[in-house]
């Protein structure tokens, strides 16, 4: 039966009640946020990031899984939690889904029967190589009566074994297996209700840019609406730099996050990569315009470890003509003791999925 594979490994999607540390894993650093809930909203327990080697992680597989647990090992440790509970997230594109309507009076027995049978005609490996999960969304988005939405989602099994094998490893227990994008969305929908009128009818541009990629996403009334990728990212300005100094690429990276670079490096590298990316961004707008029905973005969130780069926001906005602002998930919440209030912001664009993640411990 479908449910006996479910069994043999942590469920994707399965909501849980117990506290859960956000644990995300990217191409640069190991991220790991606690969360409680302090009155309506958040508190910030406790949270850690641990630089990973290049190639520790590539295109999104744990390529060395003995350094990347060691990461999250000493993450876990500077954190002072008690908490070994997880949940982690796989790379949106590990992850295979699709929603489907199906009869909403239909017992969970009849519904896996159904999501097999689905599964097996868009997933391109045996039922035997993946994990494979399904949720209920809500009514049939049609209005038809007796009918629900259903998410159904498959990943490869090394995919999944790996990530919970780098938590294990530490001394961790991953109770949730997320699709970084729905985590990442999930930490979106807070800034979102910030905004004036909560955000709705409105079209916001996440940009997350990471260590390789630039990807925008284009959301409208809480749903993904467009996707673009650039390989860009914080490794091309490492890269720039090196080539520009004649230096190797770990000590640019070095002097790039210390500041320790000449008075040469802002007008000559810093700022033309600078208008590089705001000329991408702007691009990426044009492109939406032209494959979709929408004809205008009301904000701009800029989010990943290099949303911070000094003159980004400004750049952006002045060719965009769009407001822009860097990613704070965490704006409202109350901070625990010894989480100083300005590191967390100039820390919080790198930590959007980890606080996704670290939500679903309030999952019903």
């Amino acid at each position: 039966m479908l449910q006996e594979r479910f069994n043999e490994l942590i469920k994707m999607l399965t909501p849980r009640s117990k506290p859960l540390l956000g644990l995300d894993i990217s191409s640069s650093a190991v991220k790991m946020i606690e969360l409680s809930q302090s009155g309506g909203g958040f508190q910030v327990e406790h949270y850690a990031t641990e630089p990973l080697p290049k190639d520790a992680v590539v295109e999104g597989n744990l390529a060395d899984l003995e350094v990347v647990s060691d990461a999250v090992k000493r993450a876990w440790r500077r954190m002072g939690t008690r908490t070994r509970g997880a949940a982690m997230a796989l790379p949106t594109s590990a992850v295979i889904t699709r929603k489907v309507v199906m009869p909403a009076a239909a017992s969970e027995d009849d519904l896996e029967i159904q999501v097999e049978s689905e599964a097996n005609q868009y997933i391109p490996f045996t039922l035997e190589e993946v994990n494979l999960d399904f949720q209920i969304l809500g009514p049939a988005p049609d209005g038809a009566e007796g009918e629900v939405e259903v998410l159904i989602a498959a990943s490869r099994k090394d995919k999944v074994e790996d990530r919970v094998a780098a938590a294990q490893a530490a001394g961790l227990r991953v109770h949730v297996m997320d699709v970084e994008a729905y985590a990442t969305q999930a930490a979106v929908e807070l800034i979102q209700k910030r905004l004036p009128g909560g955000g709705r009818k409105q079209v916001l541009a996440l940009v997350d840019l990471g260590a390789t990629t630039m990807r925008v996403t284009m959301f409208h009334e809480g749903v993904q609406v467009y996707l673009r990728e650039q390989q860009v990212g914080g490794n091309t300005l490492t890269n720039e730099i090196a080539r520009h100094f004649s230096i190797s690429a770990e000590e640019a990276e070095t002097a790039k996050r210390q500041g320790n670079l000449p008075e040469s490096y802002l007008p000559e590298i810093l700022q033309p990569f600078r208008e590089n990316i705001a000329v991408e961004i702007a691009r990426a707008h044009q492109f939406f315009f032209t494959s979709t029905p929408f004809s205008h973005v009301d904000h701009i969130i800029l989010a990943g470890g290099c949303a911070g780069m000094p003159g980004l926001e400004e750049a952006v906005s002045t060719r965009t003509q769009v407001n822009t602002f860097i990613a704070n998930p965490f704006a409202r919440m109350t901070l625990a003791p010894g989480i100083k209030q300005r590191q967390l912001a100039a820390d919080a664009p790198a930590l959007l999925t980890a606080c996704g993640l670290a939500l679903r411990s309030f999952d019903e």
